[in-house]
């Protein structure tokens, strides 16, 4: 890996985490102005998870390019990160799906 795209690596994936994060405190906002405290407990579990994938990026950064380490973290950090899209999607699903229901 080079140093040019390791930055680019570390910058899509900053991206993508700001843009979690963001919407993790909307989700944060909404679950505690209605007292759902289900939501609430899914939002945390999420945080933790968001949190996980940001100390990844921080030992990839710190690793250093061209190292075979950096290689396998990056593929974890990508493979948790997608799963942690696809709970961040099916959460604000559910929500969605509940708030209509109300």
């Amino acid at each position: 890996m080079t140093i040019a795209e390791a930055k680019a690596h570390e910058d899509k994936i900053s991206a993508q985490l700001h843009e979690a994060k963001a919407l993790l405190n909307e989700f944060e906002a909404h679950a505690r102005k209605n007292k759902a405290d289900a939501e609430i407990e899914k939002i945390n579990a999420l945080k933790t998870k968001h949190q996980e994938i940001d100390k990844k990026l921080h030992k990839l950064l710190n690793i250093g390019v061209g190292a075979k380490v950096a290689e396998q973290v990056k593929a974890d950090i990508e493979a948790e990160l997608g799963k942690f899209k696809a709970s961040l999607g099916e959460f604000g699903s559910s929500r969605k799906g509940h708030s209509a229901a109300k």
